[in-house]
């Protein structure tokens, strides 16, 4: 996905400063807030940044548990890129690091506007999605199986 994204930000009508922006973000700084309306989508450039969500164990009692982390190369908020809704997740940095900010109107315009290069971006956007649910699946499988053992549940299999 980056080779596609450096292309495109090598366009000179794909404007820095209003298409995109380079960003550099410091230790334990959020980026993308949990209910926010998304804009944006982000290509990691250095840093690990740290996807989270909000898990409400009881009236009272709730924690934010980390689902994954993201490194050089990594995309994120790309949900947001069709249809503005917000974030189901947060991310927040681990490290400092950096990243290119891409404003995700100006970025269907352009691939709007060459669309070979649009296929080949939503191409690799899809299969990095379908990665992603891939690890997500695996990751709902273990804690289901975790959770019938914790809770004694196999024995009535």
């Amino acid at each position: 996905m980056r080779d596609i994204i450096e292309e495109i930000l090598e366009d000179p009508t794909f404007l820095e400063g209003i298409a995109w922006k380079m960003r550099s973000f410091d230790a334990n700084e959020m980026v993308i807030r949990s209910g926010e309306v998304g804009k944006n989508i982000f290509l990691i450039l250095e840093g690990i940044f740290r996807v989270t969500v909000h898990v409400k164990l009881d009236r009272r009692k709730s924690m934010r548990p980390g689902i994954c982390d993201l490194t050089q190369g990594d995309i994120f908020g790309e949900t947001c890129l069709l249809e503005r809704g917000r974030s189901n997740a947060s991310v927040i940095t681990t490290t400092g690091g950096s990243a290119l900010e891409i404003d995700t109107e100006s970025l269907i315009l352009y691939l709007d506007a060459n669309p070979v290069l649009g296929y080949v971006f939503f191409k690799k956007l899809f299969v990095i999605m379908a990665e992603r649910l891939q690890k997500s699946n695996q990751r709902i499988e273990s804690l289901l199986a975790w959770g019938f053992k914790a809770h004694q549940i196999e024995k009535h299999f």
